[in-house]
């Protein structure tokens, strides 16, 4: 797969600011589909700053989407989607038996990052609050910001349901 990243110009090395990372994500995810990727994980304290609600990004993450991938959405909460990803949600609705989200927060449990994780690239934004961050193919990154996921994935539980039932 590394070569295959390259081919279609996903970005390696440091980026600033919050109109590259939203360039990342969208790179990624037309990757994504183009590529046939398996597996995805978004990861993010509170999913603000994301363009998940926009078009393009839902069209993409349609174009993906398909039998045996693979979505996890890994946050502190998830109260923001309602409010900011309209969009997101109706396709989160329909795509649910791929996606599985996750909430990981309380005293004493791991930090979650702010990144995207798949077998073959990722993207850490390491100082959310100014948007600079690092993303590539290098499999020393990759299993490095794997193994944070991991940990926070450890402490999770399921979060965001894809429909909430009232009595």
């Amino acid at each position: 797969m590394p070569d295959d990243a390259a081919a279609v110009g996903l970005p390696e090395g440091a980026f600033e600011g919050r109109q590259a990372f939203h360039a990342h994500l969208r790179a990624a995810l037309d990757a994504a589909a183009a590529q046939n990727w398996r597996e995805i994980v978004l990861s993010d304290p509170d999913f603000l700053d994301w363009p998940l609600g926009e078009r393009a990004t839902v069209e993409a993450l349609q174009a993906w989407s398909a039998a045996g991938r693979s979505l996890v959405l890994l946050a502190q909460r998830f109260d923001v989607f309602a409010r900011e990803h309209a969009r997101f949600v109706h396709w989160r609705r329909m795509w649910s038996h791929i996606v599985d989200a996750r909430a990981c927060h309380g005293p004493g449990l791991p930090q979650v990052p702010s990144a995207i994780w798949t077998p073959g690239w990722f993207l850490h934004r390491i100082d959310v609050e100014h948007g600079r961050g690092v993303c590539g193919r290098a499999p020393e990154g990759r299993r490095a910001l794997r193994e944070r996921i991991d940990e926070c994935l450890r402490h999770a539980r399921p979060a965001f349901p894809a429909s909430t039932l009232g009595l």
